[in-house]
C-alpha cells in the first residue's frame, strides 16, 4: 500500500469511527437499542461512572430499562479526537447529555440535568469491516441539575421514539432508519 493509499485508508477510518460515535447519539436519543447494540464489539465493555460499569450487552439492557422514563435526552458531540493503527483506534469524544426527567424528590415536577463528559474509547474493525466500540469509558467533566421551568418539551408535546419519530419518514436513507446498519 502506498503512503498515500495509507493516508487515504486512515481518513476513511477516522470518518467512519466518528460517525459511529454520532450514531451512538442518535442510538440513545431515539432509545433504538437494536443499533444501540449493534455499535459495540462482542466483548466490549462500558463504564459510566458509578451508573454501570460491565459488559456493553448488560449497558444496553440498563438503558433499555431507564431511557423509557426519561422523557427527553440530547447527546450532543463537540470535539472528536481518534488516532488509527491499523485495527485498533482510540478516541475522545467530548459531548453534552442533557436530559429532562422527574425530579427524584418531587416526583410531579421536571428537572433538567446536564454533563458535560468525555468518552475515553478504544475501537475496533470488526470480522465484518464495520468499526465498532470495544470499550468505552465515560469521565464526567462538569454536572449541573437544575429545576426544569419551561412550559413544556418541544413546545408543549414529548419526542416522538420509536416509527412515530418524524426523522424516520423525513430522512428515508437507511442512515436514519432504526435498527443495525447491516
Amino acid at each position: 500500500m502506498s503512503d498515500n493509499d495509507s493516508a487515504l485508508q486512515i481518513l476513511l477510518d477516522k470518518e467512519a469511527i466518528r460517525e459511529l460515535a454520532l450514531l451512538y447519539s442518535r442510538a440513545i436519543d431515539r432509545k433504538d437499542f437494536a443499533l444501540l447494540r449493534d455499535l459495540y464489539a462482542e466483548d466490549a465493555t462500558d463504564t459510566h461512572g458509578d451508573s454501570y460499569d460491565g459488559d456493553a450487552a448488560g449497558f444496553c439492557d440498563f438503558l433499555a430499562e431507564a431511557l423509557p422514563h426519561v422523557p427527553y435526552s440530547g447527546h450532543h458531540v463537540c470535539n472528536h479526537l481518534v488516532s488509527v493503527e491499523g485495527d485498533v483506534a482510540h478516541g475522545e469524544v467530548y459531548a453534552l447529555a442533557l436530559h429532562c426527567m422527574r425530579d427524584g424528590q418531587d416526583l410531579g415536577a421536571r428537572v433538567e440535568d446536564l454533563l458535560a463528559v468525555r468518552y475515553l474509547d478504544r475501537y475496533q474493525r470488526c470480522a465484518d469491516g464495520k468499526w465498532r466500540f470495544a470499550n468505552r469509558l465515560v469521565t464526567y467533566d462538569m454536572h449541573m441539575v437544575r429545576p426544569f421551568t419551561g412550559d413544556g418539551l418541544l413546545g408543549g408535546t414529548l419526542p416522538q421514539y420509536g416509527p412515530a419519530d418524524p426523522s424516520y419518514a423525513a430522512l428515508t436513507a437507511r442512515l436514519f432508519q432504526p435498527g443495525p446498519r447491516g
